[in-house]
């Protein structure tokens, strides 16, 4: 595989061609190779792509393979949602077939049938439903306000599971999210879906492209910045 010295950090990719994709992507998982995406290019023209995102490459290397969170979640634990972190209670309901999340204006709740402790593994695809749910109720309502508010207008919106994605707008200007946008703050909820909502007009990150965000959104870097420090990946 091709390397690249960053400094002290040794960036190894793996390229994969997909000629569906209009620009390349970079994905840093944990345990994996970095994942270099889009169409076909030269082994010297995918280092002159690592290399632009070089310095993000090493963050999220750095942040990715920390020791794991293993500890169970409990009564006193918190949770995210929308920009913050909210206690947590288990209870202990034997009767259930599997584990249930609610939330009220202050707490989440979960009920398990296994005891008055979850394992993070178990509890990510109720968490994960429960994003879901509340970005098909509150998130794309965003994407209807700020169409009206931008005058950009995509052809649907939908929520979707990404492997290492936040969100995409396709070729056919469908905008797609993930369901974990609705951890982030709601301003930078908004963000998303304005960056999304100009590669309608704009299908790659050139200078128009951002141009185009920022007429939009002016202080559209503060928020850039929270999903920088994000693990997903990020287009070059």
């Amino acid at each position: 595989m091709p390397l690249l010295q960053y400094g002290e950090t040794t960036i190894e990719w793996q390229f994969q061609p997909d000629t569906k994709l209009k620009r390349h992507y970079v994905t840093v998982e944990r345990g994996r190779l970095v994942l270099l995406r889009g169409p076909q290019v030269a082994e010297v023209e995918q280092e002159a792509l690592v290399r632009r995102r070089a310095r993000w490459i090493r963050e999220k290397l750095a942040l990715v393979n920390q020791p794991q969170a293993s500890d169970a979640i409990v009564t006193g634990s918190r949770l995210r949602y929308c920009g913050r972190s909210y206690f947590t209670e288990v209870r202990h309901v034997p009767e259930l077939a599997k584990p249930r999340l609610t939330f009220t204006a202050s707490r989440f709740v979960i009920e398990n049938p296994d005891g008055a402790s979850i394992q993070p593994d178990k509890l990510m695809p109720v968490l994960e439903n429960f994003y879901r749910d509340r970005a098909h109720e509150k998130l794309l309502a965003r994407v209807r306000h700020w169409e009206r508010e931008t005058g950009l207008q995509a052809n649907g919106a939908r929520i979707r599971h990404f492997q290492s994605r936040w969100a995409s707008c396709d070729a056919h200007n469908v905008l797609e999210f993930h369901p974990r946008v609705m951890e982030l703050p709601a301003s930078v909820q908004d963000y998303v879906v304005v960056h999304e909502l100009c590669h309608t007009l704009e299908k790659n990150h050139t200078k128009a492209f951002w141009g185009l965000v920022a007429s939009h959104m002016p202080d559209w870097h503060r928020h850039h910045e929270v999903l920088e420090r994000a693990v997903f990946g990020d287009a070059v």
